[in-house]
């Protein structure tokens, strides 16, 4: 029989639903949209709902983002989050109600792609009641408190046995379909988490219990993107609860490029901050500054200050104009970010900086502190450290904690990663002991120790030596290491054992110690597995994760193309021509610029630009010509080279007769010749007859040049595609019909994120802090010199939430260049070094420019360098769970903000 209800006429909850659920068997539902205020006009009803209760619901996600079950419950962990439910549930005791339903079994709920069906139309229910009759009903009712009490709502009720089975049937339907999706784990617990959610008022009241998910939990890093990996959070508590203590926190994080060390490394800096009220100071490359600054502002909603080497510019772009010399000392937040290059150049500017007292001092990239006698003699001798490395020395000692990330602590020779510890160790007994200490007296035999060369042998007192200085903190080992503490009534913040102290120890303990000595010692429990934190991807793809049964990190596999030599991209004969002239004119240059010294800028920039595109190569020739000297500073930072600008400027102003002609010539052979450029032919065939284009792909190029020519030229050929360009400053935009349209890069991510993009090409500006998990594919239309951009590059979309389980990447070069001479070059030694390092050294990029110097003796020099195996294992394998994802105690954003925006001074 048929029954007609309309809330004009009758009050929906409680003439039809309270009425038919109370008692009910079992209740299946089609819901446009569900939500929790469902249980504050049927909670009770459902409750006593004898059965399961299913609701089969639509989703904001499409189709494409359900290409794997992880994508799917990735896409609506960020829908959930997007509806900033802890800002719309003030009432908890709905959401505790409704998480103890779902829970329990009792209330299941499905979701599906918005794009596939679109139920947001489609409404309508089977309910089992108490008597084990059935009926049916379908119309305008959303599962929602305003659809069932508030609205202008109609329902027709239908209990026959033709239209119970027929609903019954499109039910299932959907609740058997294969894109239909239970919740995730994250919004259920999320569910919990906000019922119990409480506000902590103040900074003081947070430093009292200083927990760290407090600050994190629900900024865009939880509630935007995926959250962060059990390893991350783990060295982040590691770290902080270190600081806490009187000696601070002093760690090498050397994870593999890719595992996420700038977010580890930003939330201890927040987490210190803080805890205390001095300065954190951040040093990293030229390149990375905005990229650290962009990331920490998406990511972490964090404020910060760029020092642009004459002014602070904050995350909102504002600018604080130098009034004085002490200006760098004057920073308007509570975290600072410097170049690199400030210090390598000796800037007078930077020595004001060790007139501070800091919270902590993060380098990034930290492995270009570097002595200059590297190889040349015992590793017991005394370094003579670069810029960089005497600048940390002295600041180190000004700090309480300091972090220095690099994922090649070793470039070539093991004393390198000592070098670092020493850096740490500057007034911290905690590293690598006091100054008598044997680790920091003879570095060179304490690696031959770790690496195997060489035994720890003698008696039990000069083995104590090895161990009393610095002596290991009770948690390495509360049986021996905690027994002794207490026994010597050595404090927490003590490290420094008298030699005699040994005879003070009872004859068990020395028992015991000697079974530690002869049980592999030194390699357990040496300073530099204390105090250099190493996870690789490996590890983290293979070891489980036993709270979830799974991998710590998901597997993203890696198809690589264009490593083959018939892969190498045959050059035209103009082409050919041309990169001679090229050659020739960089020869000329490096000649000339020999005896003057520096100028290394200028010998190979041609080279390197024509190498990764013509219109590149044309336009750097035609501004040399011109001496158009202002250009450089964007070209050297494009290069990541912090050079000496005026150097360079009055090298080009000098261009000899000879050295203009042959770049006369090289334009001369481009213009002549009006083919298309071999890497965009390529480019198009990948896109289109590949399929590339369809998996989503970004294309990098170290230039700019490069990166708006190849855009404005597939966007001629691409009809109505939508084409990205993500670069610095304010570069980015979008092309369409050959049109460009500028934009922010803010607005570019998000049309990447939301797939309006799935073309996108970008300069190393794209290489940090952008995730792309939505792009299949990624070409290198240029192979930069310095190897760590390819590993940061591909870790754009090698990533957590990637939908494909195996990404594309294609790396393109040129027969007979520079880059394939390298390859060549490295071909036979290209697998052991990577599997050593995880990436290649930043050091062979002296490869790349002797090759193109044709000094190729002293290239095969510097491979022969690395050494065949790894010199000793840095490992850091523990992985404890971090519950962070179910804190309920938040801190207040605007008081957290309050106190990280107070500057320096």
């Amino acid at each position: 029989m048929i029954y007609r209800y309309s809330s004009r006429r009758q009050r929906l909850d409680v003439h039809f639903l309270n009425k038919k659920l109370e008692g009910a068997k079992s209740y299946d539902r089609i819901a446009g949209y569900f939500s929790s205020s469902i249980l504050e006009v049927a909670g009770e009803a459902i409750e006593k709902v004898e059965g399961p209760v299913r609701i089969v619901c639509n989703s904001e996600m499409e189709k494409k983002d359900a290409l794997t079950i992880s994508a799917a419950l990735n896409s609506l962990r960020r829908e959930w989050c997007s509806k900033k439910p802890e800002e719309i549930y003030k009432e908890s005791g709905r959401l505790i109600k409704l998480y103890e339903l779902i829970k329990a079994g009792k209330l299941l709920i499905k979701v599906l792609p918005n794009d596939l069906f679109g139920l947001i139309h489609g409404k309508a229910g089977v309910i089992t009641l108490k008597d084990g009759k059935k009926t049916a009903f379908i119309g305008s009712v959303n599962e929602s408190y305003s659809g069932w009490k508030l609205n202008y709502e109609i329902l027709w009720e239908d209990d026959s046995e033709e239209a119970v089975n027929w609903v019954q049937e499109e039910f299932d339907y959907f609740w058997n379909h294969s894109y239909a999706f239970n919740l995730p784990d994250f919004v259920i617990d999320d569910l919990k988490r906000i019922a119990n959610r409480k506000i902590i008022t103040t900074i003081d009241e947070w430093r009292k219990k200083p927990e760290p998910a407090a600050t994190v939990i629900e900024t865009p890093v939880y509630r935007e993107e995926l959250g962060l990996w059990e390893h991350q959070k783990y060295f982040v508590k590691l770290a902080f609860e270190d600081h806490k203590k009187p000696y601070g926190a002093r760690y090498v994080l050397a994870d593999m490029v890719g595992l996420g060390k700038t977010i580890q490394l930003a939330l201890a800096a927040e987490l210190m901050a803080l805890y205390g009220d001095k300065p954190v100071l951040v040093i990293v490359p030229k390149t990375l500054m905005w990229q650290w600054q962009d990331e920490l502002k998406s990511l972490l909603d964090l404020p910060t200050a760029v020092w642009t080497g004459k002014e602070w510019v904050d995350e909102n772009g504002i600018s604080y104009p130098a009034n004085d010399d002490f200006a760098i000392t004057k920073c308007p937040r509570r975290i600072g970010i410097i170049s690199q290059g400030l210090i390598t150049r000796n800037s007078p500017q930077v020595q004001y900086l060790l007139n501070l007292e800091y919270e902590c001092v993060i380098v990034d990239e930290a492995h270009r502190a570097r002595r200059k006698n590297l190889g040349l003699g015992r590793e017991d001798e005394k370094p003579e450290p670069n810029n960089l490395l005497k600048f940390l020395l002295d600041i180190s000692k000004r700090t309480k904690s300091m972090l220095l990330a690099t994922a090649t602590p070793v470039q070539l020779y093991p004393i390198e990663a000592w070098d670092l510890l020493n850096v740490l160790a500057q007034a911290n007994d905690s590293v690598l002991g006091s100054k008598y200490s044997y680790w920091r007296r003879y570095p060179g035999r304490a690696i031959r120790l770790i690496t195997g060369q060489e035994k720890l042998e003698g008696s039990l007192y000069e083995k104590w030596e090895w161990l009393r200085d610095p002596f290991p903190p009770a948690e390495e080992d509360e049986k021996i290491f905690g027994r002794i503490r207490e026994e010597l009534g050595l404090k927490e913040d003590e490290f420094v054992v008298k030699p005699e102290a040994l005879d003070m120890l009872d004859e068990p303990v020395k028992k015991r110690l000697n079974f530690i000595f002869e049980d592999n010692f030194i390699v357990k429990y040496n300073p530099f597995i204390r105090h250099i934190v190493r996870r690789t991807r490996e590890f983290l793809e293979n070891t489980i994760n036993p709270e979830t049964g799974e991998p710590y990190l998901k597997g993203v596999k890696v198809k690589l193309f264009g490593e083959s030599d018939e892969e190498a991209i045959v050059l035209p004969p103009y082409l050919q021509q041309a990169y001679e002239y090229a050659t020739e004119f960089c020869d000329l240059l490096a000649k000339r610029l020999y005896q003057r010294g520096g100028g290394g800028f200028l010998k190979t920039l041609l080279l390197r630009r024509v190498g990764s595109t013509i219109i590149a190569g044309k336009l750097t020739a035609e501004k040399m010509l011109a001496n158009r000297t202002e250009y450089l500073e964007d070209l050297a930072a494009e290069e990541d080279d912090d050079v000496d600008i005026p150097v360079q400027e009055d090298a080009m102003r000098i261009l000899t007769s000879e050295e203009r002609e042959c770049l006369e010539k090289f334009l001369k052979t481009l213009e002549l010749n009006k083919e298309n450029d071999p890497k965009f032919n390529l480019v198009l065939k990948l896109l289109i007859d590949e399929g590339w284009l369809e998996r989503g792909c970004i294309i990098f190029s170290q230039y700019f040049d490069s990166v708006y020519w190849v855009a404005e030229n597939l966007s001629k050929r691409l009809a109505f595609e939508k084409i990205g360009v993500y670069a610095g400053g304010d570069k980015s935009g979008v092309f369409l019909n050959g049109i460009f349209d500028r934009k922010s890069k803010e607005e570019i991510k998000r049309m990447v994120k939301n797939r309006e993009v799935r073309l996108l090409i970008g300069t190393d500006a794209a290489s940090e802090g952008l995730n792309l998990q939505t792009l299949g594919s990624l070409i290198n239309l240029d192979l930069p010199w310095n190897p760590t951009r390819l590993e940061q590059r591909k870790g754009r979309i090698q990533r957590i939430g990637q939908i494909y389980d195996e990404v594309y990447i294609y790396n393109m070069r040129y027969k007979g260049s520079v880059e394939d001479r390298v390859h060549q070059l490295l071909s036979e030694r290209f697998a052991n070094i990577y599997g050593m390092f995880g990436q290649l050294p930043d050091v062979l990029e002296d490869v790349w420019v002797n090759v193109a110097l044709n000094n190729l003796e002293e290239a095969k020099r510097k491979i022969n360098e690395i050494p065949q195996k790894h010199p000793f294992e840095l490992r850091y394998d523990r992985i404890e769970k971090v519950d962070w994802e179910s804190c309920s105690e938040v801190l207040n954003n605007l008081e957290r903000k309050k106190h990280l925006v107070k500057g320096w001074r």
